[in-house]
């Protein structure tokens, strides 16, 4: 698939459990309605794989194994994404500011086994380390920046210590205010850069000498568009945000099931059209 697709990477997979309601949408989609972590009887529901046995990473040494010419990335959740679909936004809201032991709670234990695996999973090969918390709606993040140094940041440094691999950090929405934060912790990349969220221009300018950028292309566009309209803005973006390297071309979120194959297609042939160094545009 990654082949047929034109990707020029593949990845593996591990998460922490989500204890929260979980609804089949359309297609099989999966959705998580509320968080089954309420109060602080219910943390004896958290009951995680254990991170400490070579079992638990078999399946990921057999992809290693597998992999052929293609770089691997790793992909987990640090921890706060998890709490807050653990707990339910609305119950995480109130408890940050009439119940914190019990966020502290939570966020440790999925901080904790995170640390864990990423100890491990740093020396099997991979290439790439990834975290998929999103953090922000398109407006601004979830919460405020006092927030995050407070509760998330330390955290973060613990399972730093163990992240040995350049770490790459998704979070949709508009994650501009914790993004100086990210990069002083170590953080290499950025995506999705979202579009209607994040001007990736302006973060070009900002962060280009210290950041990777990775993604943008819009998912309206590459769902509902043609592949003339996807060429063109992936023409655009690699004019704009490639000069000096550090930009990765992908979706502004994943390659969702109902994007159009033929769009898929028509961005990563831009892809080798104009992405090839010395650019054409410099």
């Amino acid at each position: 698939m990654a082949e047929h697709l034109g990707l020029d990477n593949l990845f593996f997979v591990i998460r922490a459990p989500v204890w929260a309601e979980k609804i089949s949408g359309k297609d099989g989609r999966l959705f998580y309605g509320d968080g089954k972590i309420q109060t602080e009887k219910d943390l004896s529901l958290m009951q995680f794989p254990d991170a400490d046995d070579d079992a638990f990473y078999s399946e990921a040494r057999a992809f290693l194994r597998h992999k052929g010419n293609y770089p691997v990335l790793f992909v987990t959740r640090i921890g706060i994404l998890s709490t807050m679909m653990s707990m339910g936004m609305e119950n995480f809201c109130v408890a940050l500011y009439e119940n914190r032991g019990l966020v502290e709670a939570v966020l440790d234990r999925y901080c904790d086994w995170t640390a864990k695996v990423a100890k491990r999973v740093c020396g099997l090969g991979f290439d790439v380390f990834i975290s998929t918390d999103d953090m922000a709606f398109n407006t601004t993040t979830f919460f405020s920046r006092a927030v995050f140094w407070d509760l998330v940041l330390p955290r973060y440094r613990r399972v730093r210590e163990n992240i040995t691999l350049p770490w790459i950090v998704h979070s949709d929405g508009n994650i501009a205010p914790f993004v100086d934060d990210l990069v002083d912790l170590g953080v290499i990349g950025l995506h999705p850069n979202e579009k209607g969220a994040i001007d990736i221009r302006a973060m070009k300018q900002r962060y280009g000498k210290r950041l990777s950028l990775l993604g943008n292309v819009d998912l309206n566009l590459l769902g509902m568009a043609t592949p003339e309209e996807v060429d063109r803005e992936v023409r655009e973006l690699i004019r704009d945000v490639g000069p000096g390297g550090g930009y990765v071309v992908t979706s502004g979120n994943s390659l969702a099931g109902y994007l159009l194959p033929e769009n898929v297609r028509a961005m990563a042939a831009a892809v080798r059209k104009y992405g090839n160094y010395p650019l054409a545009f410099a």
